[in-house]
C-alpha cells in the first residue's frame, strides 16, 4: 500500500488544510485480514508483530514550554522568517493578513495495533455475480501500517491536535474511532527521548514554529491513546478476533522458544554426563 503526493507550498485555507503523504517503506508488516459475517481470509506478510509493546528509553509527559509562548504578530512574522531561512525545501510557512499562518508538520506513525479500512469496491454494490442482492454484508480490512511511515500535513496555526488526528485517519480512510489515537510531541535531549501527549485543543503548528524545523528538538508521533487500562469494548468484533489470533501465535512462538532452550540445555547436560568418568 503505497501512496505518494507531491508537496506544495501554497498556503491554502485555514479551514481546509491540504495534505502530503510520504512512505519510508513500500510493504506493510504484520497481519492482514479481511473479515465478514460468513468467511474470513488471513494472510501473513512477514514475521510476527508484537501486539503490545512498551517503549524503551522514552519518558512520558515531559514538560515542554513551547506551547506556553504567547507571540505578538510582529514576533510571529520574525519567527516565520527565521524558520523559512533554516529549511532547504519548499515546506515553508506563510503568514496571513489576519495574523494566522500556515505550514507543514510531519507526523510519524508508531502504531502497535492494526487499523481498519473499508474493503475495495468490486462491481455493483449489493449484488453478486448472478445479479442477486447480497443483503449488504459489511466487510472491512485490518492491516499494520509500516513502522517508518510518515506523512506531511499542510495545516493552519488554528488547527488543533484532534483535527490533525482526524485528518490523518480520513486521508488513510481509516474507520477506527479517532479516540483510539493520540498525537505526541517527541524530543531528544541528553541521549534521552521524551514524549508528551498533546491535549486535543493544542496547536501543533504553533509548537513547530516556536521549536524550529529541527526534528530532534521537536517531532510528532501518532500512537495509540494509552490511558492505562485498555478499553476492549471500544474495538469491533473483527478487531478483537484479530488480536486473539495474534496473541495465540505469539504464545505459540514463545512456547516453541522455551521448549528449544530446555532441549538444548538437556542435550548439553547429557553430553557432559556421557563424557565424564565416575569419581
Amino acid at each position: 500500500m503505497t501512496e505518494v503526493a507531491s508537496s506544495s507550498s501554497s498556503s491554502g485555507s485555514d479551514k481546509t488544510p491540504s495534505f502530503e503523504m510520504t512512505w519510508g517503506s513500500s510493504a506493510s508488516s504484520g497481519y492482514c485480514s479481511e473479515d465478514d459475517s460468513d468467511t474470513e481470509f488471513e494472510q501473513y506478510f512477514t514475521a510476527r508483530t508484537s501486539f503490545i509493546r512498551k517503549p524503551r528509553k522514552e519518558k512520558q509527559d515531559e514538560q515542554i514550554e513551547w506551547g506556553k509562548q504567547e507571540l505578538t504578530t510582529a514576533e510571529i512574522q520574525q519567527k516565520v522568517k527565521e524558520y523559512n531561512a533554516q529549511i532547504n525545501s519548499n515546506l515553508f510557512m506563510n503568514m496571513s493578513k489576519d495574523g494566522s499562518y500556515t505550514g507543514f508538520i510531519k507526523v510519524q506513525f508508531k502504531l502497535v495495533r492494526p487499523v481498519s479500512v473499508p474493503p475495495p469496491k468490486k462491481g455493483a454494490a449489493g449484488h453478486d455475480g448472478g445479479g442477486r442482492k447480497t443483503g449488504g454484508v459489511k466487510r472491512r480490512t485490518s492491516f499494520y501500517l509500516p513502522k517508518d511511515a510518515s506523512k506531511h500535513l499542510h495545516i493552519s496555526s488554528r488547527t488543533s491536535a484532534r483535527e490533525v488526528i482526524e485528518a490523518l485517519l480520513k486521508k488513510f480512510t481509516v474507520v477506527d474511532n479517532p479516540g483510539k489515537f493520540a498525537l505526541f510531541e517527541r524530543s531528544e535531549r541528553h541521549d534521552q527521548v521524551y514524549l508528551r501527549k498533546l491535549p486535543d485543543d493544542e496547536r501543533p503548528l504553533h509548537l513547530r514554529l516556536c521549536a524550529g524545523p529541527n526534528e530532534k528538538v521537536l517531532s510528532y508521533v501518532l500512537k495509540e491513546n494509552e490511558t492505562g487500562e485498555v478499553n476492549w469494548h471500544a474495538f469491533s468484533m473483527p478487531e478483537l478476533k484479530n488480536f486473539l489470533r495474534i496473541l495465540q501465535r505469539e504464545e505459540e512462538e514463545h512456547v516453541k522458544q522455551i521448549v528449544q532452550r530446555y532441549a538444548l540445555a538437556r542435550t548439553k547436560m547429557q553430553e557432559a554426563l556421557a563424557g565424564s568418568t565416575p569419581g
